[in-house]
């Protein structure tokens, strides 16, 4: 009975994890008000936790590839609790930052040990259904936990909106506790077996589509409050709402793409920066108008929620030699991506203006597209047996 909750157990972890790392996307403007900053200076609690993740990731993860699974997965989703009880009673920014950066050297190796874990837990037909319903936590953190963050700032505290935070994790944890299964690491590969990846071209080309398409989807998406109240105008209530609403069809979303991703990857990643594209000139044109731009939010979510399962199965593809290794360079690169992408939007936010946002969103999808094509002229994907099989 506890091999069949695995899966769903590492999706509450992610769950956990998420309404942690994104859930203060949904609060910036009250945390811009309790400190006196400005929306651009918090949105630094964005981008420092994504930068951390970046420049740590594949370390940390190497670091934590020879210890006990269940032991690595305890001890990240207990400091994100932590964290979250920091946020909710310090009067200090700085205090506050740098508890962003603590959780964040946690992350990749929570990220990267629980998909491998659910990669292996099922044959290798099962290898993406498993690695869909994991991600499926992090929909549902933006479905639920991160309207709900927002919702309960508006009507509550800020401090409030991180003890929920807090209770989620503590939750993640007693069920990691009491389910999970032991998983001392047996046949452990080595550091330079791993990091060998980084000699093939193909690895590199891959991980900097990763980081653009995470770049197109955050240079917005990180300012989607300011975005729904300066340009659409709408109250803190509605906001909430529309994240709500934006997690929830991200959910459906999720598994949209994960019946894309199984009838051809390759297909999928090709359209997935194209099809943000067409998104966000949808959100510039209806970004005035309310009743549109509830329509638009919904179409956004849709999409958005593909960008996690179609760039780590992307990613997978030229790392299945390495796959934890590997998850950690999908989680490093996105979450450089997101910093990229958190920071360049604040420069359009800041300088041209909040509509103005979603170009930066388009330029990093272009770009994307361009790698992603690049990566594809290089042809095969490397098999562990070195066999090579067609894209």
């Amino acid at each position: 009975m506890k091999s069949k909750l695995l899966i769903p157990v590492l999706a509450l972890g992610v769950f956990g994890i998420i309404t942690t790392e994104m859930g203060i996307i949904g609060v910036l403007p009250q945390i811009s008000e309790k400190f006196g900053i400005s929306t651009s200076a918090a949105g630094w609690l964005v981008g420092v936790f994504a930068l951390v993740v970046a420049v740590t990731g594949p370390f940390m993860t190497l670091v934590a590839s020879g210890i006990n699974r269940k032991t690595v997965l305890l001890v990240a989703i207990a400091v994100f609790a932590v964290s979250n009880l920091v946020y909710a009673t310090t009067s200090s920014f700085e205090v506050m930052f740098a508890f962003r950066i603590i959780p964040a050297v946690a992350h990749p190796v929570f990220f990267a040990v629980a998909l491998a874990s659910a990669v292996r837990s099922v044959p290798p037909e099962k290898a993406a259904a498993a690695t869909t319903k994991v991600f499926a936590g992090v929909t549902v953190g933006f479905a639920f936990g991160v309207p709900l963050t927002s919702y309960l700032a508006e009507n509550f505290s800020v401090s409030t909106a991180f003890v929920f935070g807090a209770g989620i994790n503590v939750l993640a944890f007693v069920g990691i506790m009491a389910l999970l299964p032991s998983s001392p690491v047996t046949q452990q590969m080595s550091y330079g077996a791993q990091v060998g990846i980084l000699r093939r071209p193909r690895v590199w080309l891959t991980v900097i589509s990763v980081m653009f398409v995470f770049s197109a989807m955050f240079s917005v998406y990180g300012y989607f409050a300011e975005y729904l109240g300066d340009v659409t105008g709408m109250s803190g209530s509605w906001i909430s709402a529309m994240l709500l609403a934006f997690g929830v069809v991200m959910i459906f979303g999720n598994f949209v793409f994960g019946a894309m991703l199984g009838k051809s990857v390759v297909r999928t990643v090709v359209a997935f920066p194209v099809l943000y594209v067409v998104v966000y000139v949808l959100i510039y044109l209806v970004g005035p108008h309310s009743v549109p731009m509830i329509v638009g939010v919904l179409i956004w979510g849709v999409v958005h929620s593909g960008g996690l399962v179609v760039s780590q199965s992307w990613m997978g593809r030229d790392a299945v030699d390495a796959p934890e290794f590997g998850n950690s360079l999908f989680i490093s690169f996105s979450n450089l991506g997101i910093t990229v992408g958190t920071m360049v939007g604040g420069w359009f936010l800041g300088h041209l203006g909040t509509r103005q946002l979603v170009w930066a969103g388009v330029l990093f999808a272009v770009l994307g597209l361009m790698t992603i094509t690049a990566r594809l002229a290089l042809g095969g994907v490397h098999r562990e047996s070195g066999a090579r099989v067609p894209v």
